[in-house]
C-alpha cells in the first residue's frame, strides 16, 4: 500500500524555494541543538557548527530575494509550503517542551 499523497507545494518563485529549504535547514539544527530535549552533547556540539553555514545560506538566500526585488514575504503562501514539508513538526522540535502538569 503507498502512503498517502501530499497536497502539491504552492506555487513558488525559485528564491521562496530556496528560503524555504534553507530555514527549514536551520531549524532541523536547532532542534537538535536544543537542551530542553534528551540526546547526546556530541549530536549538539555538530548541529551547532553546522549552524552558522546553513544560516550564511539563509540570510543569501533572503539577499537574493531583496536583490531581485522580492522585497515581501507572502506569509499564507510560505505557511502552506512549510506544512507541505512538514514544517510544524520540525519546528516543534525548536521549542521548550512542555512541563509536568
Amino acid at each position: 500500500m503507498l502512503p498517502p499523497e501530499l497536497p502539491p507545494l504552492p506555487a513558488l518563485t525559485r528564491a521562496e524555494a530556496e528560503l524555504i529549504d534553507r530555514y527549514l535547514d536551520v531549524v532541523d539544527l536547532l532542534g537538535r541543538i536544543n537542551p530542553g530535549h534528551s540526546g547526546d552533547t556530541y549530536r549538539g556540539l555538530r548541529a551547532a557548527q553546522a549552524l552558522a553555514s546553513k544560516a550564511a545560506a539563509l540570510r543569501d538566500a533572503l539577499t537574493l530575494m531583496h536583490q531581485r526585488g522580492e522585497h515581501e514575504l507572502h506569509g499564507p503562501t510560505l505557511a502552506r509550503a512549510l506544512r507541505v514539508l512538514d514544517g510544524e513538526r520540525r519546528t516543534a522540535r525548536v521549542a521548550v517542551p512542555p512541563g509536568p502538569q
